[in-house]
């Protein structure tokens, strides 16, 4: 466990909130290894709190994907595997599938001017270099996508999926060493759905999945 573990204050977040975006950033970042048990004493010491709000952190990064309690050994950091890789995402193809059938039929000129200032902030934040922005904006296009289907019992659905994604969206982001092809797929999809041809999106947001898939998975296979 990294020496420099410290609490990423936020004044207005309740104390558990504070603790799991601590420990979800130390996670994401490596400070905290694949397989590293999360010892709620130690935690707590560390971080300078009770066991309470460790407790109930390390009960929303297991919600998350982020940790899994094994018996008999209590919590730690879970392993990224193809298997869980590939279930989260199928589901978010199929989603996407559905999405784009809805938006082409639904969007208004109002939701197209978003998505196309929603990938600007994205380009803006590729040159960041900060991971957490860059999978942030890119999770925000995609969000503006499912508000143009127009139907919240989609994007509640969406929602629930968000933070099994979060994971693999961040390891896609943080290894990419290019942009631009991220870049030109949200420009592409962009294009479609100003001409509203739903099958020409729905194959650029299939490419787009798939190229996250591969890309993570060769992540994955790294860490074996």
């Amino acid at each position: 466990m990294s020496e420099e573990l410290q609490l990423d204050m936020d004044s207005y977040l309740p104390l558990r909130d504070v603790v799991f975006n601590t420990l979800r950033n130390a996670i994401l970042r490596g400070d905290l290894k694949p397989g590293e048990r999360l010892m709620e004493m130690h935690l707590a010491n560390k971080l300078g709190v009770s066991r309470t709000p460790i407790r109930e952190a390390i009960r929303m990064l297991e919600q998350e994907g982020l940790a899994v309690t094994i018996p008999r050994k209590g919590a730690q950091v879970a392993k990224m595997t193809e298997k869980d890789l590939q279930d989260v995402l199928e589901i978010r193809d199929s989603l996407d599938e559905l999405a784009v059938r809805m938006a082409c039929q639904r969007l208004t000129e109002d939701q197209l001017v978003e998505l196309k200032s929603a990938m600007k902030v994205f380009e803006m934040a590729t040159k960041s270099k900060d991971a957490r922005k860059i999978c942030e904006a890119d999770e925000n296009f995609h969000n503006v996508i499912y508000r143009m289907a127009d139907n919240p019992k989609l994007e509640t659905i969406v929602n629930n999926l968000r933070e099994q994604m979060y994971r693999y969206r961040y390891e896609y982001v943080k290894e990419n060493s290019s942009y631009q092809q991220l870049i030109h797929e949200h420009a592409a999809i962009i294009e479609g759905f100003e001409k509203r041809d739903e099958a020409y999106v729905k194959e650029i947001m299939h490419t787009h999945l798939e190229n996250q898939i591969e890309a993570v998975r060769r992540v994955i296979r790294g860490q074996e």
